[in-house]
Formats: structure tokens, C-alpha cells, sequence
């Protein structure tokens, strides 16, 4: 039976002749003789070394070396202060050190397999005042990946060497602007590629390259096997996760297929059969880790068939999550541990953007993950662009302990990378809750907000400690008017009214008794007794500032632009490609059978400009032109008026399908039905700004308030403190 798009178990020729390469290593046919013993023996201790109490593995991308400030002089010493020497006495047990290994084959160790990277950011544009200091480390008769081993060695620390697969930071390159990490590799052969520069791919990454081709999986081994056998490090990490586009067929919108699921395990058994050639003859094991995503049929989409890895023994330690985090840390730990194989939870940066009180970087945040990762059963934490190593993270979040009496922050989501960007589908595998400020969830009267969040917390031994828990349960909702408004529950038991913080959020006391260690169920139910009054606008924009939360602005492009101009906020689009349209926008939670206001004070200069309304059932917008004011969907609701001359009050009232737009408090367009699905996919939103992507339009906007007993929800966050008894 075929699993994730047609991977299967089957042997094939080449599998045949790994196993010849097992054999050659002393394998499981010889293990009669001398060898085969030697070979069990190793094996014997690799297993062990992979069972070794690390608690923290630091991955370091490699930058101090490619990034090095120009006003120090280059030593070991200098290299080692920028990134490691602080971890020293830290919770870290071993440093898996990326030679760069961007853009496939560009290396700042002394290679010779691929290309040392000897480019200078500062000629492309990036980093003045820093300098890449590969080739001079290589010239004083060391370099970045040795100095690392070195320092491992004389700390008691494990050396790891980390190769990323298929990393894609390369694909800034234009032909006509060349990008540093660009590897001649690519420009000499472009049919290795899963794409064309520019056009782009799917999903992917058009500059990954494509591991369907036998010279991609033959350089990869070569590059693995140049640093096995030329370095004394005690285990290799395949990073599949930076970035996970490994075949042409999945980056065109489909799923790997049986043949090319076989030819990356064909890679990885080759791998392992020459870590054993090599841990033989020196005596001593190598380490085969991979990082890759937390789904079995999510990596088969990929090409990875990492259950038939684990099975057949080739890794000896897995790492999940990156990006994106599919599943609970449970299923990390089942899948490994199903194996007999260590799992390490991998706490990245999160990338989550529009953050205001709450921050997924701090200590608190991090202790927080640790603490559900162990508390799931995992094996150890690695850390994952964390580059501070005078953090506190490096010496609490390695041991439970530690962590206990920590402040911690326990978020709904940690990380919110799109599983559909690298494989088609790919959203269809999450099985954990998003909710993070940048999409927030609409909560009206008939639909509340219904989620999950993690708590690693155990409070049995608090009482002995003589500490006391203290829970609050934080909510960002910036259209609240009052605490009154909204009915938390957690897992089934009613909370107490909250207190309404500045920034929009709501603090809400937990009962210690309520939180569960693992799952916890959030409710947030809106009182519809309780909705904004006549004079309350939660939702305000006034012209003397730029907007802020709740609002968030397009992208737009460099034809859009905005600008302060007499206490209003002059938004113009000056553009007619693609993309050039410019817009503030506010999730307002509207409900359709109950009316939402919107009402803003503007001035038009030219062309066109529009309030968008949208309430989950239809949308439409209102259009501003120096002539008239329409609707744009409905042109034969249109009345003629001077807009240019002088600012003017718009006000329109949504209900269900009918809109009616007032202008100075008087009616001038009633339309119902007018509310329509435009293909919005149930929007629901308030927006002002200016014109469309054909279109031109400026104008300026005094203010823009509105009103909907709808509320918002943006993030939300239990915080677990402790204070003596």
C-alpha cells in the first residue's frame, strides 16, 4: 500500500548495493567474524552515545564566520567571544556548528569537495562594517568548524557538524543582481535546479536543488563524507528543515513519488554505511541526527521517508520543527521513542509578527516551550537561531528543575510558517490551533472562540518548595470596551471577570486548580447584553498619528505612499501595476444580523478612494471619487457631490445584506442586498484607503472609527508565576 503520495517499502538495485557498502563495513553478513564483532561493538556504543544526557544542543548557523566585525582582529579567540566561549558552564552538551552550507556547496570550512565561501557581504549590500573571514581562518591553519571542535573538546561539549540539505537563502539572486550566497554550482548547471530564477515555483523555492538528479545526491555525500573523515566530530545533523524543497515534482504542486522517496534513503543509507566505515577505523562512533517537520506523511509528501529511516536504524537521533510545528511534542516522542531513537524538541525563533505585549523571543516564552517539550517526554531541546549565549535560556531550559519556579508564558501558537509553502496540501497535517496577531479570530455572539493551549506545569511540587502558582490567563482584544463583554471559560469552569490592560488585553485570574498539565481548553463567549453603547468607537484611527493595533497596513509597493499633512493622513496610490494599492485594515468582528458601524472624516485630492466593509457574509466598498460617492459593486447607487472641496463625515451602517452610507448625517444611499459574497472567502473586516492596482487615487483621512459587537481576538497567552507562601 502506497502512503503520502506513493511512497512505499520496496528494495531497490541500489539498495542492494548500499547494503554491499554495510557489508564492505563489517554489516550484519559478516557479523561472524572479527569485523562483525567490531562492527556490533560500535554500534553498541553509538547507541548508547545517542542516549547520552545532552540536555541542550546549540545549532549555530555559521554567520559569526561569514559576518565577522572588520575592527577585531581575526583569532580563535575573537571568533569564539562572538557566538560560543559564553556557553561555556551553560546547560549546552553539544554545539552543532553550520559551515554555512547555503545556496548547496558554498562552505566556510576548508573544503574541498565543494567551494569555500570567500564573498564579501559588504560588496552585495549586506552587513557593512563585517567582513567573511573563512579563507583567513583557513589561512592561519584552522578554521570556523575546527575552532568549534577545539572549544567542544576543552568544555566537555560533543561537536556536530550541520549540514542543510537544500538551504535557500540564495533565492534573493537575480541574474541581474547577483546575490552573495549563489553558488557557481547554479549558474553552471540551472537544470539542477527545481526552477527558473525569478519566476518562481508552487511551493518551494525555485533556487533549491533537485535530488531527483544523481549528481545532487552524490555531491551531498561527498560533502557529508569530506567533513567525517577530516574532522574529529562526534555526529553529523542533516537539517532537511532549512529548507524542506528537495524535488522539482513537489515544488511543481505535487507529492513525492515511490522512486524519489527511494533515492533520498538510498543518500541516507550511504551515509550511514560510510559514518560506520569511518567510526571503525578510528575507533570511535559518529552521530547521525536529522531535523526535519513533526508529520510521518508530511515528510513522505517531501520525498523524506523518515519512519523507514528510523526503522531500519540509519539515524540515531531526530530533531522537529522549524517553521512550522504540526503537531503536539507527543507525537515527536512517540514516533522516535517507537524506534528506540532520542528526540529533541527544536525551539526556533518564532517569526511571529505584530507582537505587542507578549514576546515568543523572551526567556519567559522559552521556558515556557521547554517545559511542554519535557514535560512530553522528549530527550533533550535544541535550540535553533538563538545566537545570545549569554541568554538565560541556555542555562535554564536544559533541565526541568531549573524551570519549575521560573516565570513562564504558555502561547497557543509558538510558531505560524505556512505548511502549504513547501509542500501542496500541507496545511491539511496540522493538527495544533493558530492564533497569532497578524490573522485574528473573529469572535461574535453565535461563533466564540474555542481553542487550545499547552501547559507543561506540574503544581504538585510547589506546596514542598513552599511557592505558590499563579496563573492568568491573557487575552488581545482590542475592540473590548469592557470586561463585562466577553465570558472566559477553561476547560469547562467559568473564570472570573478580567481586568482590561493597556493595549488592548484582558487579564484573567486562573484558579491554579483549573489548568491542566498538557491540553487546556479555552473558551471566550461574547454576552450579548454587553456590546459597545452608541458613543463608544473601540475601533479609532485619528489623523494626527499612523494608525496602530487593531489597524495593519498592506504592503503596498514604492508607487503607494503616506504622509502626515495637517493633522490627517494623506494615503495615495500613484501606481497602476500589480500590487499597487495601499490600505489599512482592522479585523472588526462584525456580526451580519446585528448592525456595525463605520463612519470616517476625509478629504479627496484625486482619483479614487474607498471604506472597505466585509461582515463574514458579504462585502462591499464604498468609493470616494472628487466627482461622487458609489458603491463599487452596486455603480447604479451612485450620487454626484463635491468631495475635493472640503472634508466630509461618511457613515455607513452594515446589517446582514443591506448597507446604507450617510454623508454629513444625511442618507444619501440605501441599498439593500447590496452585501454580496464577492469571493472574499468570508471576510470580515473595516478598511480605508486607496484606489486598486489599475487604479490611481489620493486622499485625505481625518479620521476613521467604527463600531460592531464583534470582538477581535489576537493572541492569547497563560502566564504561570510563583510567590512564596
Amino acid at each position: 500500500m502506497s502512503r503520502g503520495g506513493g511512497c512505499r517499502r520496496s528494495l531497490r538495485p541500489t539498495t542492494l548495493l548500499v547494503a554491499g557498502l554495510l557489508l564492505a563495513a563489517g554489516g550484519p553478513a559478516a557479523s561472524r567474524g572479527a569485523g562483525g564483532d567490531a562492527l556490533a561493538g560500535l554500534r553498541a556504543a553509538r547507541k548508547e552515545m545517542a542516549h547520552r544526557g545532552r540536555r541542550i544542543i546549540f545549532n549555530n548557523d555559521g554567520c559569526d564566520c561569514l559576518y565577522f566585525p572588520t575592527n577585531l582582529p581575526v583569532t580563535a579567540e575573537n571568533f569564539l567571544a562572538l557566538r560560543t566561549t559564553a556557553l561555556a558552564g551553560s546547560q549546552v552538551g553539544a554545539i552543532a556548528y553550520c559551515t554555512i552550507s547555503s545556496g548547496f556547496s558554498f562552505f566556510t570550512h576548508a573544503t574541498r569537495a565543494g567551494v569555500v565561501l570567500e564573498r564579501q557581504g559588504a560588496d552585495y549590500g549586506l552587513q557593512p562594517g563585517h567582513r567573511n573571514v573563512a579563507r583567513e581562518m583557513i589561512g592561519a591553519g584552522s578554521d570556523c568548524l575546527k575552532a568549534n571542535v577545539d572549544f567542544a573538546r576543552a568544555h566537555g561539549m560533543e561537536a556536530f557538524w550541520s549540514m542543510r540539505m537544500n538551504d535557500t537563502h540564495d533565492v534573493a539572486h537575480r541574474p541581474d543582481k547577483p546575490y552573495l550566497l549563489y553558488p557557481p554550482l547554479k549558474v553552471e548547471h540551472p537544470d539542477w535546479l527545481v526552477g527558473e530564477p525569478v519566476k518562481g515555483t508552487p511551493v518551494g523555492r525555485w533556487s533549491s536543488v533537485d535530488y531527483a538528479r544523481p549528481e545532487i545526491r552524490d555531491l551531498a555525500f561527498r560533502f557529508i563524507e569530506e567533513v567525517c573523515r577530516g574532522y574529529g566530530i562526534d555526529g553529523i545533523e542533516l537539517d532537511f528543515f532549512r529548507h524542506p524543497c528537495f524535488f522539482r515534482s513537489v515544488a511543481m504542486g505535487g507529492r513525492a513519488s515511490v522512486e524519489e522517496c527511494g533515492m533520498v534513503t538510498d543518500l541516507v543509507r550511504r551515509v550511514r554505511a560510510m559514518t560506520e566505515e569511518v567510526g571503525l577505523a578510528r575507533g570511535k562512533p559518529i552521530l547521525v541526527t536529522i531535523r526535519v517537520p513533526d508529520s510521518e506523511e508530511y515528510d513522505l509528501g517531501l520525498g523524506l521517508d523518515v519512519g523507514r529511516w528510523l526503522a531500519e536504524g540509519l539515524v540515531d537521533v531526530l530533531i522537529t520543527s522549524c517553521y512550522f510545528r504540526l503537531n503536539p511534542w507527543e507525537y515527536s516522542v512517540a514516533w522516535g521513542h517507537r524506534h528506540g531513537v532520542p528526540v529533541y524538541a527544536c525551539l526556533s525563533d518564532s517569526r511571529v509578527v505584530g507582537e505587542t505585549r507578549f514576546r515568543r523571543s523572551a526567556p519567559e516564552a522559552y521556558r515556557g516551550e521547554a517545559m511542554n517539550a519535557w514535560a512530553a517526554g522528549v530527550d533533550g531541546i535544541h535550540l535553533f537561531n538563538l545566537f545570545r549565549p549569554e541568554s538565560p535560556v541556555f542555562r535554564e531550559v536544559g533541565d526541568v528543575a531549573t524551570l519549575r519556579p521560573l516565570e513562564k508564558l504558555y502561547f497557543v501558537t509558538v510558531r505560524d510558517g505556512a505548511p502549504d509553502r513547501f509542500l501542496k496540501g500541507g496545511a491539511a497535517h496540522q493538527a495544533l490551533p493558530n492564533l497569532v496577531p497578524a490573522r485574528p479570530v473573529t469572535i461574535t455572539s453565535r461563533a466564540p472562540l474555542r481553542t487550545r493551549v499547552f501547559v507543561g506545569e506540574d503544581f504538585e511540587w510547589a506546596a514542598g518548595a513552599g511557592l505558590e502558582p499563579e496563573v492568568t490567563c491573557h487575552l488581545e482584544l482590542p475592540l473590548l470596551c469592557r470586561p463585562s463583554q466577553v465570558k472566559v471559560s477553561l476547560n469547562g469552569s467559568a473564570l472570573g471577570e478580567g481586568k482590561l490592560f493597556r493595549g488592548g488585553w484582558l487579564d484573567v485570574p486562573v484558579p491554579a486548580g483549573h489548568l491542566r498539565r498538557g491540553a487546556n481548553e479555552i473558551e471566550v463567549a461574547l454576552d450579548v447584553g454587553h456590546g459597545p453603547g452608541e458613543g463608544d468607537w473601540p475601533i479609532r484611527f485619528e489623523g494626527d498619528r499612523l494608525p496602530v493595533r487593531p489597524w495593519r497596513r498592506d504592503t503596498g509597493s514604492e508607487r503607494t505612499a503616506e504622509e502626515l499633512v495637517d493633522g490627517a493622513l494623506r494615503v495615495a496610490d500613484r501606481g497602476t501595476q500589480g500590487g499597487d494599492y495601499h490600505y489599512w485594515r482592522c479585523a472588526w468582528g462584525a456580526e451580519p444580523e446585528r448592525k456595525a458601524v463605520v463612519e470616517a472624516r476625509a478629504r479627496v485630492i484625486s482619483g479614487s478612494s474607498f471604506l472597505l466593509i466585509s461582515n463574514g457574509v458579504g462585502e462591499e466598498r464604498i468609493g470616494l471619487w472628487p466627482d461622487r460617492v458609489e458603491l463599487y459593486h452596486d455603480r447604479a447607487k451612485s450620487v454626484p457631490m463635491d468631495t475635493a472641496g472640503d472634508f466630509h463625515v461618511y457613515r455607513a451602517e452594515v446589517g446582514g445584506r443591506d448597507i446604507r452610507v450617510y454623508v454629513d448625517g444625511v442618507l444619501r444611499i440605501d441599498a439593500r442586498g447590496s452585501l454580496r459574497d464577492r469571493g472574499g472567502g468570508g471576510r470580515n473586516e473595516v478598511a480605508f484607503g486607496a484606489a486598486n492596482s489599475p487604479g490611481l487615487g489620493e486622499a485625505l483621512w481625518d479620521y476613521v472609527r467604527a463600531r460592531t459587537p464583534g470582538l477581535g481576538c489576537g493572541d492569547a497567552v497563560v502566564r504561570v508565576a510563583y510567590r512564596k507562601r
